[in-house]
């Protein structure tokens, strides 16, 4: 049966270092939860603290209600699986997946269908005679995985399983551990520091910084209602633009915001009074490539000059250097656009609706 998990007011130190600062959570039965944030944030820290690999400095770790703290990881029935696939390599596929049921003293003809049905849900009946050497990465990686099925663990632990897979590798596994988790609605806890595989996997994301959470939601919340500018820079590719403004006084119902450093001769960005406290507050306007369109320099809110153009394919961007801004501005185009050139002086516009606003401290107000 798959297990929830709560986490209360966890922390770890290491030698006078605080690594994970009062983490709290639930992790709801069968649910798909991916820890994620720059390295050094301590999500594999906390992965391992959960499977009983490390030791918890104080705070509580619950499974099913259980107070598990002083648990060996045998007793508390999670399968993990790591970056590196760690495969013996003079055992079979085969061998590899019930290696641990083989040390367990599981009778032959069990651990011999157990194996076979977890060959089976991950693709693998054929090449069960083959040694690790023989197979590719994302097969030895699905093999990792059967090793932890015939567990029939209570929560899977990934940490950062498809790190090693090229590009194409990795969006295959990401699809078959998607399909993998709808068949057997196991409570997963995945570390990754790719945004894409939280954003495409996870029921909800946990962004991290420096032991730290800074939002727990679904994929979507986070993307549109980042709660400060660390979740709002770290969630989306090519990351939002950060620009420092200031308000104006209100004229005809709208509140004006101009871009501090950005010369003259652009529009200002017009918010509605509803914003008016946000506005008071705000320093910083954050901007999504996807969210911003290029006009021309009498018509625009912002002017720039094209330093990057990347083509992608379906998608083009183009990265602005723009007066006030804290790094490039991207804009998100048609991967057939053709007039845009580096070099080019070009305007900017987008929908202030759209806009994200943060104060002093960094925490979004809008």
């Amino acid at each position: 049966m798959p297990a929830s998990l709560e986490l209360r007011d966890i922390h770890k130190e290491y030698g006078g270092r605080h690594i994970i600062r009062g983490v709290s959570l639930t992790v709801a039965p069968s649910e798909f939860l991916v820890l994620v944030g720059p390295s050094g944030c301590g999500k594999s820290t906390l992965l391992r603290m959960i499977a009983g690999l490390e030791g918890i400095s104080s705070g509580d770790l619950f499974f099913d209600s259980e107070r598990v703290n002083d648990w060996d990881p045998a007793r508390r029935r999670v399968g993990m699986v790591f970056q590196s696939y760690a495969l013996y390599p003079h055992m079979t596929v085969a061998e590899n997946v019930g290696f641990s049921l083989r040390l367990a003293k599981m009778p032959r003809a069990e651990r011999a269908r157990q194996v076979d049905e977890a060959l089976r849900v991950l693709q693998l009946e054929q090449l069960r005679d083959n040694k690790p050497s023989q197979l590719s990465g994302g097969q030895r990686q699905r093999v990792a995985i059967g090793r932890a099925i015939v567990r029939n663990p209570n929560v899977f632990l990934f940490d950062e399983p498809l790190s090693n897979l090229d590009a194409a590798l990795r969006i295959q596994m990401r699809m078959e551990i998607s399909r993998l988790h709808q068949r057997l609605r196991n409570t997963v806890v995945y570390v990754t520091h790719d945004q894409v595989e939280a954003m495409t996997l996870a029921d909800r994301i946990v962004v991290l910084e420096g032991g730290v959470i800074r939002q727990v939601g679904a994929p979507l919340e986070l993307y549109e209602r980042p709660a400060n500018r660390f979740v709002a820079g770290f969630i989306g590719t090519p990351t939002m633009a950060f620009l420092k403004i200031r308000r104006g006084d209100v004229k005809g119902g709208r509140i004006p915001v101009t871009v501090l450093g950005h010369p003259d001769g652009t529009m200002p960005i017009l918010f509605d009074l509803r914003d008016s406290m946000a506005c008071e507050r705000a320093t910083t306007l954050g901007i999504r490539p996807e969210h911003c369109q290029l006009s021309s320099i009498g018509d625009a809110m912002l002017a720039g000059t094209v330093v990057i153009v990347e083509r992608l394919g379906a998608d083009t961007f183009a990265f602005l250097d723009v007066a006030g801004a804290e790094d490039t501005v991207a804009v998100r185009l048609n991967g057939d656009a053709r007039r845009v050139a580096v070099g080019d002086r070009v305007g900017l516009r987008f929908d202030p609706d759209r806009a994200h606003l943060f104060d002093a401290d960094g925490v979004a107000v809008r």
